[in-house]
């Protein structure tokens, strides 16, 4: 089953949030770029999917984030068992993941998995590291979907990513740790990689996984918007 066959709002809800998929029991939106998943500290943290959802689906509850400058599909339960089994099956890498991201160069293969263990570096949070001693288990798989060049004749590339763990920053410190920044990332491309892009070049483009409620599989896919 994909989204479409069981949405009934296709569209836009309040303050132009796109719905991608409603039923009674779960959510999927397009989170754009720039919008965070849950309220920050401050108020001018408040504005996020979480709260957006909540205006017009006061069942709704976050299972899992996106960063705040990537975009693209996430899922949100309808009440608390819809959240903890959907939680569930995101922490039991029951979920399928693909994301989309623009990296600077060309990388010498056509595909390759990143195995490198990562965790928070905390004397400049929010940032996380690359740590072969005691970070944690982290694995990403790529494949170039197109080799081309940005305005300026740089080298760069879109790729696709499956990442198989759910790390925070996994996909952007991966990259970065071989060589392969991914374009308009503030927090760990060289700034000239960062300026090649208006946003971070990293999209959530598709999610799969077993509906909690009727165990069809579930496609909810969001085209790239770059």
């Amino acid at each position: 089953m994909t989204a479409s066959e069981d949405a009934t709002h296709p569209d836009v809800a309040p303050d132009c949030l796109r719905v991608l998929h409603e039923d009674a029991h779960l959510l999927a939106f397009d989170k754009p770029s720039g919008l965070l998943s849950v309220p920050g500290r401050g108020a001018d943290k408040q504005d996020c999917i979480a709260t957006r959802a909540l205006a017009q689906w006061p069942d709704a509850r976050v299972v899992h984030r996106l960063d705040q400058p990537t975009s693209g599909v996430i899922v949100l339960g309808r009440g608390p068992r819809m959240q903890r089994a959907l939680g569930d099956a995101f922490a039991e890498r029951r979920v399928d993941k693909r994301y989309v991201a623009i990296v600077d160069g060309w990388p010498d293969t056509d595909d390759g998995v990143i195995d490198l263990p990562l965790q928070a570096d905390w004397p400049n949070r929010p940032r996380q590291k690359v740590d072969l001693n005691s970070g944690k288990f982290a694995l990403t798989h790529w494949q170039v979907l197109s080799r081309t060049q940005t305005a300026d004749g740089t080298p760069c590339t879109r790729l696709a990513l499956i990442p198989e763990t759910g790390r925070t920053h996994q996909l952007r410190v991966h990259l970065q740790a071989i060589g392969h920044p991914i374009l308009g990332d503030a927090l760990y491309a060289p700034s000239e990689v960062q300026a090649r892009a208006p946003r971070l070049l990293l999209h959530a483009e598709l999610l799969t996984f077993e509906h909690p409620a009727t165990s069809a599989r579930l496609q909810i896919e969001c085209p790239v918007p770059f």
